[in-house]
């Protein structure tokens, strides 16, 4: 384990130097196509998954870039990875990151049109 100070100085770097600044390409990874993510086209949400460093502002501008809309809100959470079992073993597949994004009345996104 690190100390804390050398931890502390890596983020500060990384802050300092702007490395967080992810490409349009690369905030959103897929978009989600499950029964709940259809159920909320309705509601003119759309859910993604998106990168685990990407923040709620990279995420609606990489949105409205990609696809042409306006987004009015983004809501984001990190979903836990899954225990498994192989045998005696046990092996926990990664987290990730997903947003939902809420557009502004009117705006559609015809990728999830034919879904």
């Amino acid at each position: 384990m690190k100390c804390w100070w050398l931890l502390y100085q890596q983020y500060a770097t990384l802050s300092k130097f702007g490395v967080n600044k992810l490409h349009l390409y690369e905030v959103l990874r897929r978009p989600l196509i499950t029964e709940k993510a259809t159920s909320l086209k309705e509601e003119d949400k759309y859910a993604f998954e998106v990168a685990g460093k990407a923040t709620k502002s990279q995420i609606q501008e990489a949105v409205e870039q990609a696809f042409k809309v306006k987004v009015s809100k983004v809501n984001v959470m990190t979903v836990p990875g899954k225990t498994r079992r192989f045998g005696r073993r046990q092996v926990t597949n990664s987290p990730w990151k997903k947003a939902i994004v809420t557009l502004v009345p009117g705006h559609k996104i015809t990728f999830f049109e034919g879904v």
